[in-house]
């Protein structure tokens, strides 16, 4: 489980060892740093949370943390649930107007649910003036992805091509909207703090800004960085969350209906359900748990040797990359058992430490300090989905289908995933009940 591998001209070091990773992520963390990304990628997150190192890291994840809250979170939920109570009222629509069911692509439709989650958790009361921005930033993600795509020429990204043109003409008016609207929540800082309101990444990095520190302060350059990393890390990886889960159910529809069953049960019918109900969901819980097992977002991820080290035995040098397999890890049937390829969210009853023969085994949001930030948002943003799906409609792949995995950055389906719902009853949704 632990082997060489060559990246190129660099060597890296596998290690599928649970124990192993342990150390490298937890226990001996602070010999091991953060690899960094191919230039093409950070243009993409961003130099913020994602990619930062050391001092700066610490205090900008103490800054953002109180977003993440679930307490903070439980604020935004009502509005999410709407969001999602719109989409599902459109498909019932489109299923009306033709043959009682329609087929939809929901990778595609889950893109703009997770988007309007994270612009709230980003912007808050600035919700207007922040899906504007992020709605630049959606076209230069698609610039940045396009080059991602081609084969990497260096250099290529400075020459003055059109898409580099318009490229960086998207990235000046981000920053530009971006300086606008910090000047205006500086100016109105004091009556936020009177509000109540939910706390926004914004709020807490100008708050930051403001009481100055000896430690990394935070300028706008980093606040819109920071804006970037959000957006990037957050929107693709709920989305192909959502987009998993719903694929697995429509394969496996004996889960689909105790899923349902449940959902009904506890949130009844029609009503949004609320953060109370949704903790009570645990066989959904489950589910979402197998489906981060067999597609976790991140199929894999790198640390470097700040110095000569010993691991498990062996001397690695300093400036060794090592390559931790999440994907690998996932699907170890020395970890998992025999059916470690089968979809079986029965393994996660007794919970996610028991799940595995060893609790380093299920790692889809990483470990260690450097765990995902956004983690009980896309757990929470992704089991209110699923479960407002549940109440409303039964569903089966479509015939259309092809099952391809496939790696671009993220874990996701090549070929989109079509899905056929059929509406489960007649009576309009009402967006005012639940929660």
């Amino acid at each position: 489980s632990t082997f060489l591998i060559w990246f190129g001209p660099t060597p890296r070091l596998a290690v599928a060892d649970p124990d192993l990773i342990r150390e490298i992520l937890v226990s001996r963390a602070d010999h091991f740093d953060r690899y960094e990304s191919h230039p093409m990628v950070r243009q993409l997150e961003g130099e913020g949370l994602v990619s930062l190192r050391g001092d700066k890291w610490a205090h900008r994840r103490r800054v953002l943390t109180p977003a993440f809250h679930m307490e903070n979170l439980k604020l935004l939920l009502p509005f999410v649930g709407r969001t999602v109570v719109d989409m599902v009222d459109k498909w019932r629509d489109m299923a009306a107007a033709g043959s009682g069911e329609v087929e939809i692509d929901v990778s595609e439709w889950f893109q703009v649910v997770t988007e309007d989650a994270i612009t709230r958790t980003a912007f808050g009361r600035s919700y207007e003036d922040g899906k504007a921005v992020f709605k630049l930033q959606t076209q230069l993600m698609a610039f940045a992805s396009e080059a991602f795509r081609k084969v990497f020429i260096p250099g290529y990204r400075f020459l003055p091509t059109r898409k580099n043109t318009s490229s960086w003409k998207l990235d000046k008016e981000i920053r530009k909207n971006l300086v606008t609207l910090i000047s205006r929540r500086q100016e109105a800082a004091d009556d936020e703090k009177l509000s109540g309101c939910a706390k926004d990444l914004l709020g807490l990095m100008i708050n930051a800004s403001s009481n100055g520190g000896k430690v990394s302060p935070i300028t706008v350059n980093d606040i819109v960085e920071e804006c970037k990393t959000f957006f990037f890390a957050g929107k693709q990886t709920t989305s192909n969350l959502l987009t998993w889960t719903t694929v697995v159910l429509a394969m496996h529809p004996e889960w689909q209906e105790l899923a349902r069953q449940e959902v009904l049960d506890v949130c009844g019918a029609h009503d949004i359900p609320s953060r109370e109900q949704l903790v009570k969901l645990k066989t959904l819980g489950m589910i979402l748990n197998e489906t981060l097992r067999l597609y976790p977002p991140a199929v894999a991820t790198v640390r470097r040797a700040k110095a000569d080290v010993e691991l498990g035995g062996c001397l690695i040098p300093r400036d060794t990359e090592l390559l931790i397999p999440i994907m690998a890890l996932h699907h170890d049937a020395r970890l998992w058992g025999p059916d470690a390829t089968q979809f079986n969210p029965a393994r996660f009853a007794r919970g996610v430490a028991q799940a595995a023969a060893h609790p380093t085994a299920f790692i889809p949001f990483g470990l260690g300090a450097r765990m995902c930030i956004g983690q009980n948002l896309a757990l929470l943003e992704a089991k209110l989905t699923v479960a407002i799906i549940l109440q409303r409609f039964d569903f089966r792949l479509s015939p259309s289908y092809l099952h391809a995995p496939t790696v671009l950055m993220l874990l996701h389906p090549q070929y989109g995933a079509p899905v056929i719902f059929r509406p489960r009853s007649s009576e309009p949704s009402d967006h005012n009940r639940g929660m």
